[in-house]
């Protein structure tokens, strides 16, 4: 089993097929993406592939270490992922082609009008081991 990140964006993937902002969505349309994605995990649960899943609030601060004290914080100017991530979900598959088929279908959840939002979404695998140095 390998685990990958499906990572959903506000923006900086290319424009989905039904490119319209959630925020203009009906409440309606809200609530069938929800309950999509519900399904979708829900249906991952059942088949062991399921790891988690999270959607983020576009509230974020970056934060860094500065040796003793407060840490510093920031809210811009640089792109910061609260403007790019709109959450992720992780699974645990057999082969990376079944992470592209759950991928793609994760894509087709419904947005405006009910009609697919077929969004471009980032597929990764996690980090399973460092390097080996040869030199």
């Amino acid at each position: 089993m390998a685990k990958y990140l499906l990572l959903k964006h506000y923006r900086g993937a290319p424009a989905s097929v039904n490119d319209v902002p959630m925020d203009r969505w009906t409440p309606e349309e809200v609530t069938a993406h929800v309950q999509y994605m519900e399904n979708f995990a829900g249906r991952l649960r059942d088949s062991g592939e399921f790891v988690d899943s999270q959607a983020l609030s576009p509230q974020g601060t970056f934060v860094r270490s500065d040796g003793d004290g407060r840490p510093p914080i920031t809210d811009g100017p640089f792109a910061e992922t609260k403007d790019l991530i709109a959450g992720w979900m992780v699974i645990d598959v057999e082969t990376y082609e079944r992470a592209l088929e759950l991928a793609g279908e994760l894509s087709a959840a419904p947005g405006a009008g009910g009609k697919p939002v077929q969004e471009w979404l980032e597929l990764r695998p996690f980090f399973t081991g460092l390097p080996t140095v040869t030199e």
